[in-house]
């Protein structure tokens, strides 16, 4: 017979995909370029359409929250930047992407996606003051990331040799214009980990925002800030700004300024260094002196001058001390005779017999007490406890025909049905 256990259900597969793509965290945060297609603006605000370029189409879905933010509309032909996550739509098993952020595919919409990439990473804290790390004052490795040739690498390198040339340099080359370059920006910052740097310039010369459009990559950004060295940014010339710039610990208006940042002068630093020996030198004279007027004290002290003196009034402390003890303990000893001599005289001792005699007659009277009271004690002499409802009875009126009693006497307990009652009567004759 066929073992069908090994099948899996249509259903199960489609969510065993869906939860395979749901925790791969590369598809959390997808960008893809196309075109669009299949446009449908649906009745709730949803936008649903096709994403495809020369070889293939994705499914897409806009959902009405994100859609109401875009500045312009959407038509079929329409090129397009979006971001989104993918995920598997159950009932059909496609997979599509769900879209968050839209921007029209143009040189035009790199400042809109510019604003919006700074929107979102100023939100989410990444250029906060209180991440930034500092520069350290005195570097002795310096890494420069930037393109091998060109007037940046060459305005760096002559500002660090003529302000501090005993600072060792590195150069990490990367590509710094085209699509791939921000990848490999990214190569040399983690290549760049690597080696004991105490501060890295990043950067490039100026040029248009296409140019300089590596440097306002997402991934660029987030690696920059998740970077463990101090980073200076320097892209472009005084005007030109980049997320680069944002996140960096610090922003230089050009390279040449990124290199004086990260370099002290050295003719500066040397007038430093003779200005802190002048004042050491004076600081240790100035302690010496100190020091040298406390000796004296101390040599002039009365405790040098005169030991014994202190000897002897220490020791007549301790002659007092020992008084004071010896008063102390005979005193505690006499109280504590005197309190034995009060017990041992006491009359309980003495006469233990009487007090235990007298105990014994209290007790006697108080056990005849409650046999007087002891409602058993009245029973033994004929009398009877009526209860009804569990509730002792003492008044006839509150007996009617047909009730039932328990009559407790003595000896045991009677279950009695009233047949009729009869009460006392009053001053006219009548049954009460």
């Amino acid at each position: 017979m066929q073992d069908i256990s090994k099948y899996l259900t249509v259903t199960a597969l489609t969510k065993y995909l869906k939860y395979l793509i749901d925790n791969d965290e590369h598809l959390q945060n997808v960008y893809l370029r196309g075109e669009i297609s299949n446009f449908k603006l649906h009745s709730r605000g949803h936008l649903y359409f096709s994403l495809k370029d020369e070889n293939s189409k994705i499914n897409a879905i806009m959902f009405a929250g994100h859609a109401s933010k875009l500045k312009f509309k959407i038509e079929d032909g329409m090129k397009v930047l979006v971001k989104g996550k993918v995920s598997v739509y159950e009932p059909s098993g496609n997979y599509q992407i769900y879209v968050t952020d839209m921007i029209e595919d143009g040189i035009g919409n790199l400042y809109v996606a510019f604003e919006q990439l700074k929107k979102q990473l100023t939100k989410e804290g990444l250029f906060d003051q209180k991440h930034k790390k500092p520069i350290p004052k005195i570097p002795n490795r310096i890494g420069i990331i930037t393109a091998p040739t060109g007037a940046a690498i060459k305005d760096i390198l002559s500002t660090i040799k003529r302000r501090y040339p005993i600072c060792e340099t590195i150069l990490f080359p990367s590509l710094v214009q085209g699509p791939e370059a921000h990848l490999n920006l990214i190569k040399q910052l983690q290549k760049a980990e690597e080696y004991d740097l105490d501060v890295l310039i990043i950067g490039r010369g100026g040029g248009s925002i296409e140019d300089l459009w590596p440097f306002n990559e997402e991934l660029l950004a987030r690696t920059i800030f998740d970077f463990s060295i101090p980073i200076i940014s320097a892209v472009g010339h005084e005007v030109d700004y980049t997320i680069c710039d944002f996140v960096a610990d610090v922003r230089a208006a050009t390279p040449t300024g990124a290199a004086e940042i990260a370099v002290p002068n050295l003719v500066d630093l040397l007038n430093l260094i003779e200005n802190y020996k002048i004042r050491l030198n004076k600081s240790m004279l100035n302690q010496i002196d100190n020091y040298q007027i406390w000796l004296n004290k101390l040599r002039n002290s009365y405790v040098l001058k005169n030991p014994m003196a202190i000897y002897q009034v220490k020791e007549q402390m301790l002659d007092h001390l020992i008084e004071n003890l010896i008063t102390n303990m005979k005193n505690l000893m006499e109280r504590k005779k005197n309190k034995y001599n009060q017990i041992a005289s006491s009359y309980v001792l003495k006469k233990p017999q009487i007090i235990y005699e007298q105990k014994q007659n209290n007790l006697n009277k108080l056990i005849e007490k409650l046999e007087v009271l002891n409602p058993m004690s009245t029973l033994k002499r004929g009398y009877a406890i009526i209860k009804k409802n569990n509730k002792a009875i003492f008044n006839i009126k509150l007996f009617k025909p047909n009730d039932e009693i328990d009559i407790i006497l003595n000896e045991g307990l009677l279950k009695v049905n009233i047949l009729r009652v009869e009460g006392k009567t009053n001053d006219k004759g009548r049954k009460i």
